[in-house]
């Protein structure tokens, strides 16, 4: 499996509603799971056994009660806008980008998202205060996940 192939498998699991995806081919057996929405994908690899033909399987996880989400801080949530880890900081030795309390303009950048060794500066789309931090530092996020949430008033 080439490296772009396991790119697009990624992606739409983090994009799609499934807990567990399981490829056979030839000499690999590649197993990804998803215990929680807010996780990363997990991922297993293990030689595949000689006498098992190559199939894939998508089991689609059961339907989960919905719950009433609690009151949240106010203002608009900035969501991840790839698969990568969240850093707060341009390096460690430095301060964050953003505290909550903090006013914020379009263009600021508020964090980094690694993705393949690739350093990607999110920008600010709207101006306010920073009412929430969502996530943690070094934290695996998904594509879509809430980060922050920014108060335009």
């Amino acid at each position: 499996m080439d490296l772009k192939h396991l790119r697009e498998v990624l992606e739409l699991v983090a994009e799609c509603d499934v807990s567990e995806v399981e490829i056979e081919e030839e000499d690999l057996r590649l197993v990804i799971r998803k215990h929680a929405p807010a996780a990363a994908p997990q991922i297993t690899y293990a030689a595949a056994p000689q006498t098992v033909a190559p199939a894939a399987a998508v089991a689609a996880p059961a339907a989960a009660p919905e719950v009433a989400a609690p009151a949240g801080p106010k203002g608009t949530e900035v969501r991840a806008p790839i698969v990568g880890t969240y850093y707060e900081a341009p390096n460690p030795d430095s301060p964050a980008f953003i505290k909550v309390g903090q006013k914020v303009g379009v263009g600021d950048v508020l964090c980094i998202i690694e993705a393949m060794k690739l350093m990607n500066e999110i920008e600010c789309e709207v101006s306010g205060t920073v009412t929430a931090i969502l996530i943690d530092n070094g934290t695996p996020v998904e594509y879509d996940q809430p980060l922050f949430v920014i108060d335009p008033s």
